[in-house]
């Protein structure tokens, strides 16, 4: 098995130690030492990976991924790499004139900054494709876009009223305009054919292809759920059957927020359905979406939305679930051991987690479930202060905290002046000894961890023309903070931080080599840093250019 020196190695809280090597023996580390010590170690096999002045560390773990959805996406319409509205229009153009045969037409990746108001209309798809119906999502994946066609299928008119967590954008005679915003977008899902469970098993390893190429090891997925008759569960299985799981898994059972609280007892008979291989795959965290986004006034807050010219609406977002069987749902979750994965994005919603949260402790006692609230958008300070108090850890998705269209144009304008200054308040957090977890919500945005460390540190998109002035500069992290909760931050929340998340030894030889270490660069070139190779349990899963030196034989 390998041996890493020839560069630095980076050590949890401190950063990364130059002239210190890694000695790997079968799936473990086994020594941390200056680099001649480790030379004369020596490695079983000969392999000596010289870093060249890099960097070796613990690889990345994602704390909130959606893979399946993700490597899906991949193989359908994905307009993630267009720049603009269109650019978007071309790639569907483009596709459709592709595939001739699809009954459908779907896919998604569409950013809502391309659009007035981040929403399109019907009548743009229909110039396309007037034939098919076509479904795209956005690329938050709270909303889709579709067309006339699709419309008709799934029997929204003027008289289809919005569900209650959701809603439909109409034009000015009521009739529905073409975007679908959060619960409203199921109304089409539901008519849409049905995917395969050869097609969500394909999506699975396009997803761990595209992660382990980012030194991403490991993830929690946000949203194991049952969708068109198939398990995600099953999915998982047969990866794990035929060893084609690579990657270190929590899977995070999908909590339906349009069925009722019985559901605890069904999601806690899938939980026990799976074969645990704590180091491989889990399935003890269940995913609750408390409310929506800010783009689309869903998100929870505590003070109304402003309309277009800055007054005052009734609208304050959407609570997903009414606080008293949200209180209930966790603390029976909490009592069975089992994580609760929040989605708690509008300050209000985080009261609404973070209430649950000490509900369940005031009930259970002290649990150490480690229950996490993925995006805190908007934070109050004294709801920092709780995160500390009640253990609960915040699952960042630093990416999103800086000054791009999405903010300027579709969040800022329409935030109360008192909590457009709350947002994404990470050195808060950490100056308040919260544990810091790192994600990207991929493919809501990028699963690159080196672009959302970058963010998290310069507080500025990487764009050169978007690099506008810093997203509240004050709440930026060090790059060692932002490091840690994509390693040992991340590896905590899944419960494996003994096995994986450090470099240390006896822990698991997930490693991830940088051909440049991201430290002795500007933090606007962090991103720029590529992965060299990815390793798990000692063996390369990823490998770019990286080469052996060999010893010569005498």
């Amino acid at each position: 098995m390998p041996i890493f020196v020839g560069g630095s190695t980076y050590l949890p809280g401190r950063g990364p130690v130059d002239g210190v090597g890694v000695a790997v023996h079968g799936e473990r580390i086994v020594a941390v030492a200056p680099d001649a010590e480790i030379r004369d170690l020596g490695s079983p096999d000969g392999r000596v990976v010289d870093l060249a002045g890099g960097l070796v560390s613990a690889s990345f773990v994602d704390s909130h991924l959606h893979p399946i959805m993700g490597g899906f996406e991949l193989g359908q319409c994905n307009l993630v790499g267009a720049a603009d509205a269109e650019e978007c229009k071309a790639l569907i153009r483009a596709y459709v004139d592709a595939h001739p045969d699809d009954e459908w037409i779907v896919g998604g990746g569409w950013q809502l900054s391309w659009f007035p108001g981040g929403t399109p209309t019907s009548d743009i798809l229909d110039e396309i494709c007037p034939d098919r119906p076509v479904s795209l999502a956005n690329a938050d994946h709270h909303g889709s876009w579709v067309n006339s066609r699709a419309l008709a299928l799934a029997g929204i008119t003027a008289e289809t009223p919005d569900p209650v967590d959701g809603r439909i954008e109409r034009s000015a005679d009521g009739a529905p305009s073409g975007t679908l915003h959060e619960g409203a977008a199921y109304l089409v899902d539901r008519v849409r054919p049905a995917v395969s469970p050869d097609e969500l098993y394909a999506a699975l390893l396009r997803a761990q292809e595209h992660c382990l190429a980012l030194g991403i090891t490991g993830w929690q997925d946000a949203a194991v759920q049952v969708r068109d008759g198939v398990d995600h569960l099953d999915v998982y299985r047969r990866a794990l059957r035929d060893g084609s799981l690579k990657a270190r898994v929590t899977a995070a059972l999908w909590y339906d927020r349009q069925e009722s609280e019985d559901q605890v007892a069904a999601l806690l008979e899938r939980r026990a359905s799976v074969d645990e291989d704590p180091a491989r795959f889990d399935a003890d965290s269940v995913k609750i979406m408390v409310d929506g986004i800010a783009e689309n006034f869903t998100a929870a807050m505590t003070q109304p939305y402003r309309d277009a010219c800055g007054h005052e609406t009734t609208n304050a977002g959407l609570s997903f679930v009414d606080v008293e069987v949200l209180g209930r749902v966790v603390a029976a979750l909490d009592a069975a051991g089992t994580q609760v994965h929040f989605h708690a994005l509008g300050d209000r919603a985080v009261v609404e987690a973070l209430d649950a949260v000490a509900n369940a402790a005031r009930q259970n006692g002290t649990t150490g479930r480690r229950h996490h609230l993925a995006h805190v958008q908007v934070v109050q300070s004294a709801d920092v202060r709780r995160f500390a108090e009640l253990g609960a850890v915040a699952n960042i998705q630093p990416y999103w905290a800086r000054n791009e269209a999405q903010m300027t144009e579709l969040t800022l304008p329409f935030l109360h002046p008192d909590l457009a200054t709350r947002q994404y308040p990470f050195a808060e957090f950490a100056a308040a000894g919260v544990r810091l977890a790192g994600g990207s919500d991929w493919p809501v945005s990028s699963a690159d961890p080196l672009a959302g460390m970058q963010v998290a540190v310069t507080r500025v998109a990487e764009v050169a023309d978007e690099a506008k002035e810093p997203f509240l500069p004050e709440q930026a992290l060090t790059l060692v903070q932002a490091w840690d909760a994509y390693t040992v931050g991340s590896s905590f929340v899944n419960r494996r931080e003994n096995l994986t998340g450090a470099i240390a030894e006896g822990m698991l030889a997930d490693l991830v080599v940088l051909a440049v270490n991201p430290f002795t660069v500007e933090p606007r070139e962090i991103a720029d840093c590529r992965v060299a190779s990815t390793w798990i349990g000692g063996e390369p899963v990823y490998e770019a250019d990286l080469a052996y030196a060999r010893p010569t034989a005498s």
